[in-house]
């Protein structure tokens, strides 16, 4: 009976462990990488990612931003704020003043990286169909938020799995330690 027991046991251990797998990387690091765009009036949108699994950086992103116009004109270093739009979506403190101009971003936290793009600055009017929509670097902000939200709503899940499966193994000791006993007893 005591074989049973330990049987029963590892098979439902072995099954937690299944279950859980490995735990999903929630702390990415490692190196970033930046997407510099225009955002259609007098400033720079800049998207940070990881370059390893393309998931948006989550920490605090320091990064500098200069310019040179293609008249001339040198603008920055101006420092990089968050952008209410998305997590991993920044701005330029400043606005960048009209003309076409290359963009240098360089981020030095949470990893160093540098990118070049070449930007237009000028106000435009927004046309019906460019309010339509969310622009490029917002969706794929409002995409990986979404794939968080998704991945955090599945860990009450699992916890309720596992504790439901720690519940059926205390239920299954017991009744074999029980039937154990009575059979002793005989």
């Amino acid at each position: 009976m005591k074989k049973a027991l330990t049987y029963v046991l590892t098979g439902l251990l072995a099954g937690l462990v299944l279950m859980l797998g490995a735990p999903a990387a929630s702390a990415h690091g490692g190196a970033i990488k930046l997407e510099v765009t225009g955002d259609g009036a007098d400033n720079v949108n800049v998207l940070a990612t990881y370059k390893k699994d393309n998931h948006p950086v989550t920490e605090v992103v320091e990064a500098t931003l200069t310019a040179t116009s293609t008249d001339g004109r040198s603008f920055g270093p101006v420092p990089l704020r968050s952008a209410p739009e998305g997590q991993n979506l920044y701005h330029s403190a400043e606005p960048l003043p009209s003309g076409e101009w290359e963009v240098t971003v360089t981020a030095t936290e949470p990893s160093k990286a540098k990118v070049k793009a070449k930007v237009k600055a000028g106000e435009i009017a927004a046309s019906p169909v460019a309010a339509v929509g969310p622009a490029p670097a917002q969706s794929k902000a409002a995409a990986a938020a979404a794939a968080d939200e998704e991945s955090a709503t599945g860990m009450p899940f699992k916890i309720g799995i596992i504790v439901l499966v720690a519940l059926l193994a205390v239920v299954a000791f017991i009744a074999l330690a029980r039937r154990n006993r009575a059979s002793i007893g005989r």
